[in-house]
């Protein structure tokens, strides 16, 4: 009777594919929040529930478009939140961050290839584990394609292969990133305000600033009796006291700079000026920076800090503004609705995602990835659905705004539609995995495999951890993101961003390697089959 029952349900499951999606979904979920000595799989438990109800019945299967909409989703809002830093990331790191991952991905294709030679495997089988084991689909297409004459059992060893080393290719970075977390920062340091009685004379705020850059900022100046916004045109004079906003230590910095720190806060009078958090909601200043918004000029205003997330920033000229922003404003207090109505100030704006601009990326996206580009040798190459709307996501970020298109949506809008599209592209592609990868137990070689996907992930993460911490030196957070970047691996990305209060540094470091990551797994993939 139970197996009869079983076989209703799996009929039910085949015949619904999205009940199959929500189920999957909410055993991935539930599986998420099981905890061993602090470990948890994260959002990356709906891929391994995907495989295990995948690997039930071979018949289970999603839509190929479900996952792919997923996929599609969360790559470009990803490379949304990456574009407006991911030029200077490159200008500082990239082309050494770049070499280690070309080096690593050419390690693990040589420990494949190892084990083709150890053991007999055939180069078919291993070229899919290592497709597998850096869980690259686009690698394994390139494979089936040029196996395409083959006999039906020769093109059937790379799917095999992928099948068993996929789980590896999740399984592997998502430990090498839970011990590199451990070393991060418990807590952001805070922002804070100090007044600095000044003792001399010095230069304009504005080249003051221009000395800290997104260091620190001032927000009010008294000149005896008379409290005013301190506006980079402002010198400061002996007895002037002044607002001092930045982190720690360089607000400590600038105050030994300027003079002594003042016993009265002057930030707590308001019988002049006035201060409060607005949220950004208008689009007419999303996509600027505040430097264009002209604040002092046309309202008597700046701007100290800017809320993102749940991550305090200084403000700086040059820093953009995105919706779903929240700043803190100083200025006279009859000004201060002129301020709020330029901002919009609007919490039901901000749950609006603008469709238009968000279509017209994710269509761009997608067109991208769907061309293909020539390799030597004559063989081609295509971004995929994830490589063409992260590319076209960096760089709409980093441009904010074309005209009346704002392309960055609001962050907590941008935030649901990351782990919406996720948790979508990790149940399809589990599923799909999971219908081959029982299979593929059976097959007495696939020991070798096997052992062949597990060399190649190993060899891969083990190079870019030890040339992550000792030869470049990378933060936690960067390191983390470049291992999944390196493995072009969403579940990885999203699994570390879910213990970490600001992802930025995360997404820069996955994005800046992912492009190089892709081309370089479909030549060496290649290069294995011989």
């Amino acid at each position: 009777m139970w197996h009869s029952r079983n076989a209703e349900s799996v009929h039910l499951l085949e015949d619904n594919p999205v009940l199959l999606l929500f189920v999957v979904t909410a055993a991935g979920v539930l599986g998420a929040r099981v905890r061993v000595r602090g470990f948890s799989f994260g959002v990356a438990a709906v891929l391994f529930a995907g495989i295990a109800l995948g690997a039930l019945d071979s018949k289970l299967e999603l839509p190929e478009a479900v996952w792919v909409l997923g996929l599609a989703v969360f790559v470009y809002t990803t490379g949304l939140a990456s574009g407006p830093g991911f030029v200077s990331v490159l200008r500082r790191r990239g082309i050494a961050a770049n070499a280690v991952v070309v080096a690593a991905l050419t390690a693990a294709a040589g420990g494949a290839f190892l084990i083709h030679v150890l053991t007999g495997a055939t180069r078919a089988s291993v070229a899919g584990a290592f497709a597998g084991g850096q869980t690259n689909t686009p690698a394994l297409a390139a494979l089936l394609e040029s196996l395409k004459h083959a006999p039906a059992h020769v093109a059937a060893a790379p799917v095999v292969g992928y099948s068993l080393s996929y789980p590896l290719g999740v399984l592997i970075p998502l430990l090498a990133v839970q011990m590199v977390l451990k070393r991060r920062r418990a807590k952001l340091e805070p922002i804070v305000s100090r007044s600095v009685i000044v003792d001399h004379r010095v230069p304009a705020l504005g080249e003051l600033r221009q000395r800290h850059p997104a260091a620190v900022t001032f927000g009010r100046i008294r000149r005896g009796g008379s409290l005013a916004v301190a506006t980079d045109e402002v010198s400061p004079e002996p007895g002037d006291v002044l607002s001092v906003v930045g982190l720690p230590a360089h607000v400590k910095e600038v105050v030994a700079e300027l003079g002594h720190e003042a016993r009265t806060r002057i930030e707590f009078d308001r019988r002049e000026l006035d201060a409060r958090r607005i949220a950004v909601s208008s689009r007419r200043v999303a996509g600027r920076r505040l430097a264009d918004l002209d604040l002092e000029e046309r309202y008597e205003a700046t701007v100290t800090r800017v809320r993102r997330g749940d991550v305090d920033l200084v403000a700086d000229p040059e820093m953009m503004l995105e919706l779903g922003d929240r700043v803190r404003v100083v200025c006279p207090r009859k000004r201060m609705a002129e301020v709020t109505r330029l901002f919009g100030d609007s919490y039901r704006a901000l749950g609006e995602i603008d469709v238009l601009s968000f279509s017209l990326g994710i269509a761009a996206g997608l067109a991208l990835g769907a061309i293909a580009f020539p390799l030597p040798g004559g063989g081609t190459f295509e971004l995929g659905f994830a490589g063409g709307p992260l590319i076209v996501g960096l760089l709409l970020g980093a441009v904010g705004r074309t005209g009346p298109l704002v392309w960055q949506p609001p962050y907590t809008a941008s935030l649901t539609l990351r782990q919406f599209g996720v948790v979508i592209f990790l149940a399809g592609i589990g599923i799909r995995a999971g219908g081959s990868f029982g299979s593929a137990l059976s097959d007495p070689s696939s020991a070798y495999v096997f052992l062949a996907g597990l060399v190649a992930t190993s060899a891969a993460v083990g190079l870019l951890l030890l040339a992550g911490t000792r030869l470049l030196r990378l933060a936690p957070e960067t390191l983390s993101g470049l291992i999944a970047g390196a493995q072009t691996q969403p579940a990885v990305l999203a699994f570390a961003a879910e213990q970490l209060e600001d992802d930025r540094e995360l997404n820069l470091g996955y994005a800046s390697v992912y492009p190089v990551a892709i081309i370089a797994k479909l030549v060496l993939a290649q290069l294995l089959l011989g």
